[in-house]
């Protein structure tokens, strides 16, 4: 049988996928005890031990200074961050991508500014965001908008021009306006697109996230991980780093299940 033809069961599949990341685990171990045995004191590997005690020290012991669990105050403060940049930035693409992909005036008029807007580094503007919006949470929200929302725009937009022609001329001839098309044809189907969109954008909404916490913040995960780096604190940066991956994961899934359990034709469609 051609290898193209093969497909692994549910087991072979979860153990194939689980294997890259047990061999990370192994690779690093095996370096951490050889660095730490070298030298006991060496931070650039710590070992389980260490990363343990650094997590239940900032997630399970109350800092000295203030009086919270530092890692699910950073948390929170992220994901409250992420949650109004990313909703925002999902409602203003839904409905300039809807105008842009379904009205071709709108699209002549707009689409130039959105491919145009999509081009630019978000990054290169973090400094004018500050000066314009402070160093408060809106600049670091509108991070988030400004650098996921033109992609998603773009997205809709394409994901709406290529909705069936025949569906509009069989809309049209039952004598549907504009609006009724929008409304009964475009957005039911461009909803659950709209989704898998957001999930695309949820890796650079966290770039952007960490970035601004980074350069101007005193709550989050990216200002933890940026303070300790000072002190060369691995033990505490490398467990703060995969408790973003899962928490992304985790947000991934959730908007993968919704999707599944709103629009179980979209997922039935192969998608």
């Amino acid at each position: 049988m051609r290898m193209i033809n093969r497909h692994p069961g549910r087991v072979s599949a979860t153990l194939l996928g689980l294997l890259p990341f047990l061999l990370i685990m192994l690779i690093y171990s095996l370096a951490s005890q050889e660095r730490l045995a070298e030298n006991p004191n060496d931070k650039l590997l710590p070992g389980l031990q260490q990363m343990t005690a650094a997590v239940d020290r900032m997630a399970f012991q109350e800092d000295r200074r203030s009086g919270d669990y530092l890692m699910w105050q950073d948390t929170t403060a992220s994901l409250q961050r992420l949650g109004i940049g990313v909703t925002i930035a999902a409602s203003l693409a839904l409905v300039v991508g809807v105008l842009n992909g379904a009205l071709p005036l709108v699209r002549a008029n707009l689409a130039p500014l959105v491919s145009a807007l999509s081009m630019v580094p978000p990054l290169a503007i973090l400094p004018i965001l500050f000066i314009v919006f402070g160093l408060g949470e809106l600049s670091k929200v509108m991070l988030i908008v400004i650098g996921t929302a033109p992609i998603m725009m773009r997205d809709v937009a394409q994901r709406v021009r290529e909705l069936p022609g025949e569906q509009l001329i069989k809309i049209q001839t039952l004598g549907a306006n504009s609006w009724q098309v929008i409304t009964r044809m475009v957005l039911p189907q461009v909803l659950p697109r709209l989704i898998d969109s957001v999930r695309l954008g949820l890796g650079p909404a966290w770039l952007f996230l960490i970035a601004a916490e980074a350069i101007a913040s005193t709550e989050g995960l990216g200002y933890r991980i940026f303070l300790v780096r000072r002190y060369l604190a691995m033990d505490v940066i490398l467990p703060y780093v995969i408790w973003i991956t899962i928490l992304a994961i985790v947000i991934d899934q959730c908007l993968r299940l919704a999707n599944r359990r709103l629009f179980p034709w979209y997922n039935a469609g192969g998608h």
